[in-house]
């Protein structure tokens, strides 16, 4: 009997260890629950869609993906402890955090581990750190809000903007980014106002707004605020442009603001309303998948998991340390790599770069008002 139950242990180890030489362990950590649910289910969605569709053609270089996905609660202590069960799990590459706020605390282990660690973070702070293995997802705020100051400067002709944002990280390196913008663009700053992450009540954020009798308004909140704010600025009668970055104008929003988003303009990075080809597919396969359309987190959890795909390829390899390196710099074309859906390119700091969109919600859809090229496109 002992002999049967040693024998029995013995053929499992071997059948764990065979199954994990033919797959490949990828780790997400992402906000299921908590402010951060949107944002995080939408760009585990688009992960898991990714890994469906590369599994079904083969995998990475023979190797089926094994992906897992960790719920950080919204919250950079539990992310931090995530991230050290992901490498103690054997991560080859970490996707995630989406918050600013948890990838500022968790990817210190992933740099530590040597792990490649993609995240939808935009505040600049990330790539700041001079980390050689983290890499958005998204554009940094340092690139998006010049893009939204020229904006408002050359088409609004805006002279005034008040600024709304949340009060975190993501919150106020944008604040302070956009600032920045529009001062070097001669644009004043009216009414800088504060907003908590969560908060429900934004009556007296739009009546200081209607005080300070601004040109336009600048809201960089999270999907559910930025929902209750369009709603309170309708209520009390707001009349001025509203514009935002990503968020404003997303399916999430559209859909808790109803009515109260028309009109509202974004610089958006990704959206499932582009006009290219593949983005359209994605769309449809989004839509079958999961019965909802995706939002921008989904489509930076899909693109970066392809992005996982095309840089391994390239190196020919599974070596944490390899793809870290050769991602420095790197040009990735959709023609070449379908799943990228859009040619991309990252620089040395782990910062993207790529086409980018003005958006408007009209008649309670995002559209598409302008294409703009790469920042870097010669």
């Amino acid at each position: 009997m002992k002999f049967a139950k040693t024998l029995l242990a013995t053929s499992l180890l071997l059948s764990s260890i065979w199954v994990q030489a033919q797959t490949v362990k990828i780790v997400g950590l992402v906000e299921l629950t908590g402010t951060g649910a949107t944002s995080g289910s939408n760009f585990d969605n688009g992960i898991k869609l990714a890994v469906k569709e590369i599994n079904a053609a083969g995998g990475i270089l023979g190797k089926k993906i094994d992906y897992v996905s960790y719920d950080t609660q919204s919250n950079p202590g539990v992310a931090k402890g995530l991230t050290d069960k992901a490498i103690d799990d054997g991560a080859y590459v970490v996707m995630g955090p989406v918050f600013s706020g948890s990838i500022m605390v968790s990817m210190a282990s992933t740099k530590r581990a040597e792990i490649p660690n993609f995240t939808g973070g935009e505040a600049a702070a990330i790539t700041q750190q001079g980390n050689p293995y983290v890499f958005r997802t998204s554009f940094t705020q340092s690139t998006a809000m010049p893009k939204i100051a020229n904006y408002m400067k050359d088409t609004l002709k805006t002279k005034t903007v008040d600024i709304v944002y949340v009060n975190n990280d993501f919150g106020k390196g944008g604040r302070d980014l956009i600032i920045k913008a529009l001062e070097a663009r001669g644009i004043k700053i009216g009414a800088d106002i504060s907003s908590d992450p969560g908060q429900v009540d934004f009556s007296n954020v739009v009546v200081k707004a209607k005080q300070s009798d601004a040109d336009a308004l600048f809201a960089y909140t999270n999907e559910e605020e930025s929902a209750r704010l369009l709603r309170e600025l309708k209520k009390q009668g707001y009349k001025k442009p509203i514009i935002g970055e990503t968020v404003l104008t997303s399916q999430k929003v559209i859909e808790l603001a109803g009515d109260a988003a028309n009109g509202a303009i974004a610089h958006v990075g990704l959206t499932a309303d582009a006009p290219q080809a593949g983005v359209k597919k994605f769309d449809a396969a989004f839509q079958k998948e999961y019965n909802s359309r995706s939002d921008h987190n989904g489509l930076k959890g899909y693109i970066g998991m392809y992005t996982v795909k095309a840089v391994t390829e390239k190196i020919g390899k599974f070596d944490s340390k390899a793809f870290a390196v050769a991602m420095k710099n790197i040009s990735l074309s959709a023609k070449a790599n379908p799943g990228l859906l859009l040619d991309i390119s990252y620089d040395e700091n782990g910062d993207l770069d790529r086409e980018s969109y003005l958006t408007k919600v009209v008649n309670g859809k995002q559209q598409v008002i302008e294409v703009l090229p790469p920042v870097n496109k010669k």
